[in-house]
């Protein structure tokens, strides 16, 4: 007998299945399902199970298609007969799991209870397969909540990790297969690369700059060697004038979300930190740095500031009840420093354009506090004008610990449209609730 018979007993089916899920594992999803035909064409004498598997496994390949573009928030779905527009993505994978239980059935029941090889190992990969499909179904509904969350005042970032972390617990190893690998490692690639993007979210909204630093620069490289597989895969097409030209595959929909997610936060860590990163350089080559952010936080202030005259826009952290607070940049976990009282609860940890009106402040801190409920609304900006010092406020609160300030050494009207909308804007962005709304292809996010 030789070394490999016991590992590759049906050679035809099992280069077919190694084909596929390769194919699957960088997102080309026609060709996977074009296999399945030829698989199927191929064997003159299809048994019932070989024939069943690959009948689900072109319908995996439509549903991979669906999930990746996320076609099941909303829009049609491709007009695959697989699927009718009613269908949700949870109906299409339901009905897939029912397919591939099928499948672990008749190889179970396979004569004498002893399967022959092809049999068994149909029924492991269809077994594994299933928890794949339950694995999808939970993280479907999970982006579906996401998605449902865009018009919240605040995202508690920190729960939707746990909700994600406790999937992945629950799944890792459940469909090991080496067969099954490049499935595994781009769900593995896919929810990882969410959980760092979102922890990154949380840890930026808690104002800690080294943990909220190392999740967006792995999230970032993970997102480089996926992109990597699109890059590698060439579409040759022929050029107008006869010749040929060679373009990268296009990213689904979801990878490119991912892209975007990522580089929302970068620009809010960039503002969020600016005063720590801009130690680490020239002013001039920081002002390059963040004029690359998307949105240029920094640069759309410092306009603001010098079209409308303001003395200052600041950016404040309420500390209070925070014992990790020790400011700007990295802090060794073990340093001490004692706890900060009285106005330095409240922090301005992005000042423009220099540092904070000290004079301001009490006011600053006395308008926080008297106005805490408004400013706990969603999209509300408080206006206080004190004729004592013949200054105009405007605040607003785009998440709980933070709160912008635009102050005016002079009489301004609270219903001016050009701040309170650029407040309500900026709010909104560092909010970052249209990252969920463009989760749904086509959206205006």
């Amino acid at each position: 007998m030789s070394e490999n018979s016991s590992l590759n007993p049906v050679p035809v089916e099992q280069a077919v299945l190694e084909t596929f899920f390769s194919q699957l594992g960088i997102f080309s999803y026609d060709r996977a399902k074009d296999l399945c035909g030829e698989g199927e064409r191929e064997q003159q004498e299809c048994r019932a199970s070989w024939s069943s598997l690959l009948a689900a496994l072109a319908h995996l390949a439509a549903a991979e298609k669906a999930y990746h573009n996320m076609t099941f928030l909303g829009q049609k779905l491709g007009g695959q007969s697989f699927f009718s527009r009613k269908d949700s993505i949870r109906t299409i994978y339901t009905s897939l799991h029912n397919e591939l239980k099928k499948v672990v059935t008749i190889g179970r029941n396979a004569v004498g209870g002893t399967a022959p090889c092809l049999e068994e190992l149909l029924s492991h990969l269809s077994e594994q397969l299933c928890f794949f499909i339950q694995a999808r179904m939970e993280i479907a509904d999970f982006y579906e909540k996401m998605y449902s969350l865009t018009n919240q005042k605040s995202i508690n970032s920190e729960e939707l990790v746990n909700t994600l972390e406790s999937v992945l617990q629950k799944y890792s190893s459940r469909f090991h297969h080496p067969i099954l690998s490049p499935l595994e490692s781009s769900f593995q690639l896919e929810v990882d690369v969410l959980t760092q993007l979102l922890k990154c979210q949380a840890q930026i909204s808690e104002w800690k700059f080294l943990p909220s630093l190392l999740n967006l620069h792995s999230a970032h490289s993970k997102l480089h060697s996926w992109g990597q597989i699109f890059e590698k895969q060439r579409e040759t097409r022929k050029h107008l004038f006869g010749g040929q030209v060679q373009k990268a595959v296009q990213p689904p929909h979801l990878f490119l979300w991912l892209v975007k997610l990522k580089n929302v936060l970068l620009a809010k860590f960039s503002f969020y930190f600016h005063e720590a990163l801009s130690r680490q350089t020239t002013p001039s080559e920081m002002k390059t740095l963040t004029a690359k952010t998307s949105p240029d936080y920094f640069g759309k202030i410092s306009s603001f500031i010098r079209k409308y005259d303001a003395i200052n826009v600041s950016l404040i952290f309420d500390n209070r009840g925070s014992e990790s607070f020790h400011g700007h940049g990295y802090h060794h976990p073990h340093s001490y420093r004692e706890a900060p009282k009285g106005v330095d609860q409240y922090p301005a940890v992005v000042s423009l354009p220099g540092d904070r009106p000290v004079m301001h402040w009490p006011n600053v801190i006395m308008i926080m506090n008297d106005r805490a409920a408004d400013l706990n609304m969603l999209d509300k900006v408080v206006h206080f004008y004190d004729d004592k010092v013949q200054s105009t406020y405007y605040l607003t609160r785009p998440e709980p610990h933070f709160t912008i300030i635009i102050i005016f050494e002079a009489k301004k009207s609270e219903k001016d449209t050009h701040f309170v909308s650029f407040l309500q804007e900026l709010s909104g962005s560092l909010r970052n609730s249209k990252s969920f709304v463009s989760l749904k292809p086509g959206s205006k996010g």
